[in-house]
């Protein structure tokens, strides 16, 4: 015969020990808020593993959470000690069920302050976004696209870690003569969404000799991954390399073959882009004959019916001896740096090897290349060149909104009274006023300008050609 229960109550039911079977619950309900909201914080700084971790670390809240998450701990506290100085049992659930409505009310706040922390964070913060087709590998797997894109965006490359950390001057704690401690190497913000080709890249036998992975490189650069990392190998050259030409013949002179890595390229010789027999693959199509060093074009005045272009003398004649130092922006192999060496005048050439060895052969000739792409700042200082010139490259594909930042960074390293020569930028008809709107934002005073149809389409296209003055500003 079972005993009947005497009327002490079980120290498992509700009773006394009430208030610490709330208290227990309201720990676990509070501290699944935080782990749950805390998770979908990302910090992209966060890129490295640690030995002793894989990617899970989150980064600290913000100071003015941690101040909240302090003073429910406080209350926490007092309450405790209530609950353990406290006789009287009504008195303390009474006391002890006011401040539980007041915490759980603190918890619901600061919920809906991690909610909007997490919904105002920039969108590539907390999502990655793909990669066009172009700048990845055609050969990588699927398996290595998703480590690309997904997760925390964790670099496996010990060398990649390597170069990104501080690097201390000799004498610790000592500033230099630039004004800082440590110096730090830097890559692109864009680099987070292409971990595994950063990866690749950044896997190299150190102190030997360099991938043949230039192609790499420029797919990273072109997809804003820019700058990529410096590496510690030694980069390959041609087997058979040959001194170069004198300058005082290598400007209209064709490259040798022996002094050019065709590796990566469709063409495995010079000959192969001049000749009409591969004119289908070659594996470039801007500038199509800008490799035939025989064209001297901007010397022959245009018909101004047909083509919107202006000659290097016409424009040189609009400051006579004030022209000295500039630009040209565009897929070219240097020919019109060329003329304006004949002209006194020295242009750096600014493209990528689209497909073709352009920089290269703007080396050879003996003119200054320069390997930046279209969403790169220009290594120049503010004020200092005297003629930007861009031709048959920023034309109908470009945004308006990029188009600005290119156009702005032009402003910015040409002079007061410096020249921008826009040359045969193209676009549908009904775009040219979008387009004209945007040169004409920058306030720069027209001493020449051309809008013409495109002779080789319908009169669907048009060329738009423009000189223009930078202003004085205050």
């Amino acid at each position: 015969m079972l005993k009947q229960n005497s009327g002490k109550p079980l120290k498992w039911l509700p009773g006394t020990n009430l208030p610490r079977l709330l208290l227990c619950l309201l720990f676990f309900i509070s501290l699944l808020t935080l782990i749950v909201l805390g998770s979908t914080i990302y910090f992209p700084r966060n890129v490295f593993p640690t030995p002793t971790e894989v990617s899970q670390e989150q980064p600290p809240l913000p100071l003015s959470f941690h101040g909240k998450i302090f003073d429910l701990q406080t209350q926490v506290g007092v309450l405790l000690e209530q609950i353990h100085s406290d006789t009287e049992e009504v008195k303390s659930l009474a006391k002890f069920s006011d401040q539980v409505i007041r915490i759980a009310v603190a918890l619901d706040k600061l919920a809906t302050r991690l909610s909007h922390h997490v919904n105002n964070l920039p969108a590539n913060a907390t999502e990655m976004s793909n990669v066009d087709e172009d700048s990845s590998d055609p050969e990588e797997s699927k398996a290595d696209a998703s480590e690309e894109f997904i997760g925390n965006h964790v670099f496996m490359a010990g060398e990649l870690k390597n170069y990104t950390s501080p690097k201390p001057n000799r004498v610790a704690d000592k500033k230099t003569f630039l004004g800082v401690e440590a110096v730090n190497p830097s890559i692109g913000m864009a680099c987070a969404a292409m971990a595994s080709n950063l990866d690749r890249f950044m896997s190299y036998k150190l102190f030997g000799t360099c991938p043949d992975d230039w192609d790499l490189a420029q797919r990273l650069i072109i997809s804003g991954c820019d700058p990529v990392p410096r590496r510690r190998c030694f980069s390959r050259t041609p087997p058979n390399y040959t001194m170069p030409m004198p300058s005082s013949n290598s400007l209209w002179t064709q490259p040798r073959d022996v002094n050019i890595l065709w590796s990566n390229y469709k063409c495995k010789d010079y000959q192969c882009l001049l000749s009409n027999q591969t004119v289908n693959k070659r594996g470039f199509f801007k500038c199509s004959d800008c490799f035939d060093l025989s064209k001297r074009r901007w010397e022959v005045p245009a018909n101004k019916s047909e083509l919107a272009e202006f000659t290097i003398d016409q424009v040189l004649a609009l400051k006579p001896g004030e022209i000295r130092v500039g630009l040209d922006f565009g897929p070219t192999t240097g020919s019109f740096a060329a003329l304006m060496r004949e002209r006194n005048v020295t242009v750096a050439t600014a493209t990528l090897n689209l497909g073709a060895p352009f920089n290269e052969v703007i080396a050879l000739r003996g003119l200054l290349p320069l390997y930046v792409s279209v969403g790169s700042r220009l290594p120049f200082f503010d004020n200092t060149l005297d003629i930007v010139h861009s031709s048959l490259f920023l034309d109908g594909w470009v945004g308006a909104e990029l188009l600005q930042f290119v156009l702005f960074d032009w402003d910015r390293v040409l002079r007061p009274r410096g020249l921008l020569w826009v040359d045969r930028f193209f676009c549908k008809k009904e775009d040219v006023k979008m387009y004209v709107d945007e040169f004409e934002r920058l306030r720069y005073r027209k001493l020449l300008w051309r809008v013409v149809p495109k002779s080789d389409k319908s009169e669907d296209e048009f060329f738009f050609s423009a000189v223009l003055e930078k202003p004085l500003r205050p």
